[in-house]
């Protein structure tokens, strides 16, 4: 009887070294800046940063295969982001009604109320993106508060305030990149793949970096609170707990969404004492409690007022395309006439709510119940609210992709969000602005991009990776 010894023999993975494919994102990051800087020479410019924005996505989805150690991650997200701190605002042009709404604050009138059409100059109006320019701001007092003071700091220069609106953006995701690894250790997950996914991924570096969006400062407050109120339960540390409560509180002055977290907060607090049904109404309670005084104390102290109360619904006047909720309205519209549309739309959305409600319920049951972690909860919820909700922006996944990055274990669904995280990456061209008549362009600026990012693909599959079996 023979026998044979399988031999540990090392294979080649063309996936490129991690020193190669971070080199190579930070090229991509490069060339995105300067095509974005390179307005003058479209479609070349826009094709060079399409191209960049694809070696990016590249380099970072071949990243997911090698997975560094968490050091060596936060390093490569420091050097991508780098060069997109140094460029125009990308994929948006959110950020000017940011400082056109700041302008309002500025002059002692309410942007939740007013809008930057009647209370801001001539020259910011002009930066503002058409719809946004006949309608008040939707955002909380907190970054009304924000607004107001950097429109006070700069003067209205723009170039000074989309400076400092990336300097908030950075110190929101700074909040993020502490409190990503934290919440996969409470979820008992991998620290370095929630990192790769949650942090490094391109909707971050585009959206919260190069688009300067507050879903930064929101995210940011929302996901540090909640690493600290969770901590603070494993001996019932009060003070901490209303910290990271309070944390999350101003999250949700930003944008309300992040209030999702105090329902993941509140159930945990109830389990942590007992469970059952009472526990969970008295957290509850308490939980809005925190919400309101929260809010109050931001809108009497920042001096926003509680205009931004009525403003709340001010998002869902989109329709968007990207939300599923208002693609049966687009079809009745296109078959039956845009009033039959709007309707069908409108209905909808209450559909889409009341899921949403439900979906909550479910999820916080089995929270309760101990079925699932508060990380996982967060996911859930959060993913509720994007794939429902009335309005979807690409950075809108953000708000479920960072706390499902924290709890998915390696496998199919970990894979499908990041497939999801690249597709959502290059579905909007990278040079704010509006590309209504200018298809040709576009067409040739894609092919251009799909053309390097080919070539790229092939050199980096040449340079291989020794791995064990």
């Amino acid at each position: 009887m023979s026998s044979t010894v399988a031999q540990r023999t090392p294979v080649l993975v063309t996936t490129g070294t991690p020193d190669v494919l971070r080199w190579t994102g930070f090229g991509g990051a490069v060339l995105l800046t300067a095509g974005a800087w390179a307005t003058r020479a479209v479609p070349v410019a826009l094709g060079a940063a399409i191209a960049g924005a694809g070696l990016v996505v590249l380099a970072w989805a071949l990243l997911g295969r090698v997975t560094p150690d968490a050091a060596w991650l936060r390093r490569t997200l420091a050097l991508w982001s780098g060069p997109l701190v140094l460029a125009p605002p990308l994929f948006s042009r959110d950020v000017f009604s940011y400082l056109a709404q700041g302008e309002v604050a500025a002059r002692g009138l309410d942007p939740n109320v007013v809008s930057p059409a009647v209370g801001a100059s001539a020259e910011a109006v002009a930066r503002v993106g058409v719809y946004w320019r006949e309608t008040p701001s939707p955002y909380g007092p907190l970054f009304s508060t924000v607004e107001r003071a950097i429109a006070e700091v700069t003067g209205g220069s723009p170039v000074a305030g989309i400076v400092l609106y990336r300097l908030v953006a950075v110190l929101g995701l700074l909040l993020v990149v502490w409190a990503v690894p934290r919440l996969a250790q409470l979820a008992g997950t991998s620290e370095r793949a929630a990192l790769w996914l949650g942090v490094l991924n391109p909707l971050v570096l585009w959206h919260l970096i190069g688009g300067v969006h507050n879903d930064a400062l929101m995210l940011g407050l929302m996901l540090s609170g909640t690493v600290v109120a969770l901590h603070a339960l494993d001996d019932l540390r009060w003070w901490q707990f209303t910290a990271g409560v309070v944390l999350i509180g101003l999250g949700a002055q930003v944008k309300l969404p992040a209030l999702v977290a105090l329902a993941v907060v509140g159930t945990a607090l109830a389990r942590r004492l007992g469970g059952g049904l009472v526990r969970f109404a008295g957290a509850g309670l308490a939980m809005v409690a925190a919400a309101v005084g929260v809010s109050v104390v931001t809108s009497l102290a920042g001096g926003a007022g509680f205009g931004w109360v009525q403003a709340l619904g001010t998002p869902s006047k989109v329709n968007s395309w990207m939300a599923p909720t208002n693609w049966p309205g687009f079809l009745a519209g296109a078959v039956f006439g845009p009033e039959t549309g709007q309707a069908m739309i409108s209905s909808a959305r209450i559909a889409g709510f009341v899921l949403i409600l439900c979906g909550v319920v479910v999820v916080l049951n089995r929270h309760l119940r101990g079925g699932i972690s508060e990380v996982t909860a967060l996911g859930m919820m959060m993913s509720l609210i994007v794939v429902l909700g009335p309005v979807i922006q690409p950075w809108y996944l953000l708000w479920a992709v960072l706390p499902l990055a924290a709890c998915l274990p390696a496998g199919r669904w970990r894979t499908r969000v990041a497939v999801l995280v690249g597709v959502f990456a290059l579905l909007v061209p990278p040079l704010a602005g509006n590309f209504a008549g200018r298809v040709t362009e576009l067409v040739l600026a894609y092919a251009l991009g799909i053309a390097l990012v080919g070539c790229a693909c092939f050199v980096l599959r040449r340079v291989p990776v020794a791995v064990q079996n």
